[in-house]
């Protein structure tokens, strides 16, 4: 009887998230008017969108940048992320060529800092606002999680970002940036612009996920492999690496937002839990 009602119970919710409506709206500035206005390329590229459950409260918020080396790629709204439950935001930033570091760093914290100012008027929870993506996206949502100076220029500390999820990001410098820098992408580098420079033991949860190490990009694998260590030799208790094997850099996404929902849901009961 106890298992025939744990049963109905999950079939029964499952049913009511199936039979949420959501809405979705598209091209939303995050730079304020004045900031667009004097760059027509910012203004076109710094938009972002929102598909967020109607008339419900408290949800989490899932903001997702995308990939593409830092160099292409356009804004999305995963579709194995819908009608989860959640708001998702899909974040368009300024690419290179157009611009050089740190302007799309400082694009993807503006867009982070738009989400902390805005999602309660959706009904969201400012509680509860998850950073993700992939590849290039992972970077971003990483590097302005462990360079507090990047949030910090709107007064957000990334302790309040409820959790991290990277779908194959860099730690150590990206091979765009380093491009810029005259660097070649098979000579590694640790500067500024490295997630890893910045390792402590104060951070949000971070789930770092990458595909099998022998088929990954480059040395995606290590580079999170080794990120994870020191974080732990700096006494940081808040951070897992799951390697997806038998998945390349493009393929392990689909295996990881399963990982990336179950992320969202516990931590966002722990936090709902201590209200």
């Amino acid at each position: 009887m106890k298992k025939l009602f744990i049963l109905l119970f999950f079939a029964n919710a499952s049913f009511a998230i199936a039979q949420q409506k959501y809405n979705t709206e598209n091209d939303i500035h995050y730079y304020d008017e004045s900031t667009n206005k004097k760059d027509s390329y910012m203004d076109s590229q710094c938009t972002l969108d929102i598909y967020y459950p109607n008339n419900k409260k408290d949800f989490a918020t899932i903001i997702w940048f995308h990939g593409g080396g830092l160099t292409k790629g356009k804004k999305q709204i995963p579709k194995a992320l819908m009608d989860k439950g959640y708001a998702v935001i899909g974040v368009e930033y300024r690419l290179s060529p157009n611009v050089n570091a740190p302007a799309y760093i400082e694009d993807a914290a503006a867009a982070v800092s738009w989400v902390f100012n805005t999602i309660e008027k959706y009904g969201g929870n400012k509680k509860l606002i998850f950073v993700s993506g992939h590849s290039a996206g992972a970077y971003l949502g990483t590097i302005i999680t462990m360079d507090k100076s990047y949030l910090a220029k709107y007064s957000i500390d990334p302790m309040e970002i409820a959790g991290l999820i990277s779908f194959s990001g860099q730690a150590i410098t990206h091979f765009t940036i380093r491009k810029e820098q005259g660097i070649k992408s098979t000579q590694p580098t640790i500067d500024m612009y490295a997630p890893i420079y910045y390792v402590r033991e104060d951070t949000p949860p971070i789930l770092l996920i990458t595909g099998d190490r022998e088929m990954e990009l480059l040395g995606r694998y290590e580079e999170n492999a080794y990120f994870l260590r020191m974080m732990k030799l700096n006494r940081n208790k808040n951070i897992r690496l799951y390697e997806l094997q038998g998945f390349n850099h493009s393929d392990m996404a689909e295996p990881a937002y399963p990982l990336l929902l179950n992320e969202v849901e516990t931590i966002s009961k722990k936090i709902l839990e201590k209200k």
